[in-house]
Formats: C-alpha cells, sequence, structure tokens
C-alpha cells in the first residue's frame, strides 16, 4: 500500500479501537486514510525525520577564553545593578 489509491480506509469508530495497529502500518510505510461518517478526513503517514548535523563544538580549536574572564569589568557591572557612577 504506498500511493494513496492504495491506501487502507477505516472509519472513526474503527480507528479509534485499532490506533497502534494502524500507527504500525503508517510507520512500516501504509497510508491510512480515516473517514467520518464514509467521507475521508485524515490521513496517517509515516513521518520521516531528518536531523541537522550536530554543530555543537564546531568552532572548537578557533579562540581562547582568558583564565580571568569572569573578573573582567567586576566593579563596572556590579555599578550597573548598584546604580553607581
Amino acid at each position: 500500500m504506498g500511493a494513496e489509491t492504495d491506501a487502507a480506509t477505516v472509519n472513526i469508530h474503527e480507528a479509534k479501537t485499532n490506533f497502534s495497529k494502524l500507527v504500525d502500518a503508517a510507520a512500516s510505510g501504509e497510508t491510512v486514510i480515516i473517514a467520518k461518517a464514509g467521507r475521508p478526513v485524515a490521513r496517517l503517514v509515516r513521518v520521516d525525520l531528518t536531523y541537522p548535523a550536530q554543530r555543537i563544538g564546531f568552532l572548537a580549536g578557533y579562540g581562547r577564553v582568558p583564565d580571568d574572564f569572569d573578573d573582567w569589568a567586576t566593579e563596572e557591572i556590579a555599578g550597573l545593578f548598584e546604580a553607581r557612577d
């Protein structure tokens, strides 16, 4: 069943009763049409997810964080929070 013309059509009651089986069918590539009062209202299909390449650490080795980074502008920043001049 891959083409929509070959898709299985089930009514809502049958879909609720056999939901796990229908999801398994969709996961294996089948298309399931869900109908209400004989009229198609939804299509259950497999979702093909593609994840983007992982970018964490893509600049590793291109820079350096100084050891005193946490101490930079400490007094100036404290002054901003305390509203000092």
